[in-house]
């Protein structure tokens, strides 16, 4: 039975567990670690990250159940105070400041992505890059729909979007180069 109720269940197993553990763990690193990779924008509020990648990638490799779960405790853990959002900073006011619809859309993102990467999109290149597309687009328009809140609508695009879009494309097509080279790291039954 692959449930998701049987699916979380496998999960929390004790024997699980300490396989899970480590690969959970790693992918949470990895969204730390890319959140420093950040560049402020003179005219933005939004810095560009390479959280998005972190995001990408945990959830093509990770599936939806996974993946939507480290991309949740990484926001949890920020919003504790531990430094791992845009260049080290933390705290709840990263998500109800001008950032915050980019990071809560990590989240949707994750669920998104890993949802087709468990339809199996995660074992095509192309697929990989479509679902990589999509799930960008859902974090774009999770951000740009609370950016409003801070921009003017003339400046939404300029300030939100437009300069983020070539560092999405060389995410996108690294994450997808990346992907198989994991495979052997993450269990061929992503909790699909």
């Amino acid at each position: 039975m692959n449930t998701p109720s049987a699916t979380v269940y496998s999960l929390i197993r004790p024997a699980t567990i300490w396989k899970e553990l480590p690969l959970l763990l790693s992918f949470n690193l990895l969204l730390a670690a890319t959140s420093y990779i950040s560049f402020n924008l003179p005219y933005s509020p939004v810095p560009i990250t390479g959280q998005t990648f972190g995001v990408l990638l945990t959830a093509m490799a990770l599936g939806r159940i996974r993946g939507t779960g480290v991309v949740l405790a990484y926001l949890l853990e920020g919003c504790a105070g531990l430094p791992v959002f845009a260049g080290g900073t933390a705290g709840i006011m990263k998500i109800i400041g001008p950032t915050g619809g980019y990071l809560i859309g990590f989240l949707a993102g994750a669920y998104v992505i890993g949802w087709l990467a468990d339809q199996g999109w995660d074992k095509s290149y192309w697929k990989s890059v479509l679902a990589m597309i999509i799930g960008s687009a859902v974090i774009f328009a999770f951000g740009l729909i609370w950016l409003f809140k801070w921009v003017p609508a003339g400046m939404l695009l300029p300030i939100g979007l437009y300069p983020f879009l070539p560092g999405s494309v060389i995410k996108i097509t690294l994450a997808a180069v990346i992907l198989p080279s994991i495979w052997r790291f993450v269990k061929n039954d992503k909790n699909s």
